[in-house]
């Protein structure tokens, strides 16, 4: 069973969802947003969770969905904090309406959220919804780490890493957590697959890092370096920042945090520090090793390893993609 079987799935379903119908101006920004597309992944990773331990995933489509809504709530607010005016190369909500509207719309789809995780089993719903619960607000936990992190003059690797594992994979982890109960795994085994999709979120997120500075801009879908340009505390900043001598503090502290004359030339000699402390290879030795970790968990999960192949190509997909 290939990975298409399962995206169609949730292609088919989100297709069929609706949100609301009045007022217009409400519900019209969420089918928007909704239709925009994206890679699905964190329903992806639900049903292959749920997969893993039962083929009757009718009754996962709906909280899988719940975790693409709750996804696109984020992205929608987000997009307002960041003045971001494209999403995924079309004008953002907050853009193309207003401000207000991007909030308010962005409030019903939490609330669509949790409706769609109410057809859960009884015995499982309490658990789910704690475990949601407590998802969503380290998201929003990590989203204000990342906010500090701009005006903050002191930013520690192990403090960046634990602000993307809040903001990014810890909703990746629950993904393949809910899926794993709903499907009648044990508690175990549900584990194993939270910390599996952590890890996968945290090497999907450094490896974006790392395109942003190498990647190729025909391919990677936004500005190569534009971490750079924008001052962005990265892993490559501070493991870079930690690591170089005085001169190379020199270049960086004439560059990072002041004002912009020349964008190129700027991404061009930071990078040529990178370069020189060998920051690309360091961040692909942690990529390696986090993908290691989540391998380990998802080899301790007690089920045949042809269940679990196309959750392997997915995360062999996600640590491959060059945008």
């Amino acid at each position: 069973m290939n990975l298409s079987f399962f995206s169609d799935k949730i292609t088919a379903a989100l297709a069929q969802q609706r949100y609301g119908e009045a007022p217009e101006a409400l519900y019209e920004p969420i089918r928007y947003i909704m239709a925009l597309g994206g890679k699905r992944i964190r329903p992806l990773l639900t049903l292959l969770g749920a997969h893993l331990f039962t083929d009757d995933l009718d009754p996962i489509i709906k909280p899988a969905l719940g975790t693409e809504v709750f996804h696109n709530f984020t992205l929608l607010h987000d997009d307002i904090m960041d003045q971001a005016p494209l999403r995924r190369g079309q004008p953002t909500v907050h853009e193309k309406w207003n401000a207000n509207v991007a909030i308010l719309s962005g409030d019903v789809m939490l609330v669509r959220a949790y409706e769609l995780f109410l057809d859960v089993q009884p015995e499982l719903l309490a658990t789910v919804l704690r475990k949601f619960s407590q998802t969503a607000a380290e998201v929003c936990e990590g989203q204000q780490w990342d906010m500090n992190f701009e005006t903050n003059e002191q930013v520690s690797i192990p403090q960046y890493l634990d602000m993307i594992r809040l903001k990014t994979a810890v909703l990746l982890g629950f993904c393949l957590e809910l899926g794993a109960l709903l499907g009648g795994a044990s508690p175990e085994a549900a584990d194993h697959l939270r910390q599996f999709g952590t890890d996968i979120g945290l090497a999907f997120q450094l490896r974006d890092d790392l395109l942003d500075v190498y990647g190729d801009a025909a391919t990677f879908g936004k500005r190569v370096g534009g971490d750079i340009v924008s001052d962005k505390k990265t892993f490559l900043l501070l493991t870079a920042q930690a690591q170089a001598d005085a001169a190379q503090r020199a270049t960086l502290a004439r560059h990072i945090g002041q004002p912009l004359a020349d964008a190129d030339a700027k991404v061009q000699a930071v990078r040529a520090i990178y370069d020189e402390l060998n920051i690309r290879p360091q961040t692909e030795s942690l990529i390696n090793q986090y993908f290691q970790d989540a391998l380990q968990h998802l080899e301790r999960v007690p089920v045949a390893a042809g269940r679990k192949e196309p959750l392997r190509q997915l995360a062999l997909q996600l640590m491959e993609r060059e945008s």
